[in-house]
């Protein structure tokens, strides 16, 4: 009898596997498919991802050395929030607080219109 079932090592008769089910359309789920897939996010610490750098809270230079008047005639204090094309830097980059941002771009532009700062450079 095992003979007859066994050709070549392999049965005689191998079970066929039935075709997978239509299932019915469901609502399409919120997120994208490959996320799913993908399993749960891996935690980034400092010892598995390479080193991680210590990034300082910003503070304001203005409020630190107590100026309250930004002149528009100090050149090199407001050379300093001007970027090399002549662009005002941001607040998120300088972390100058809010009022002093303000004060500041208002000096900046008046030192443009004097020709004490340049527009633009190339």
């Amino acid at each position: 009898m095992a003979d007859e079932e066994m050709k070549n090592g392999t049965p005689a008769e191998a079970p066929k596997a039935e075709a997978p089910k239509e299932e019915a359309p469901t609502a399409p789920s919120p997120r994208p498919a490959a996320r799913r897939d993908r399993g749960p996010r891996s935690s980034s610490g400092p010892r598995e991802g390479g080193r991680r750098f210590f990034r300082r809270k910003k503070v304001c230079k203005f409020c630190v050395e107590k100026i309250d008047a930004i002149n528009y005639k100090d050149v090199r204090l407001l050379q300093q929030f001007v970027s090399e094309r002549g662009k005002i830097v941001p607040r998120r980059i300088t972390g100058v607080c809010t009022p002093h941002q303000r004060r500041l771009s208002l000096a900046i532009k008046q030192a443009r219109n004097i020709a004490l700062l340049p527009f633009a450079s190339r």
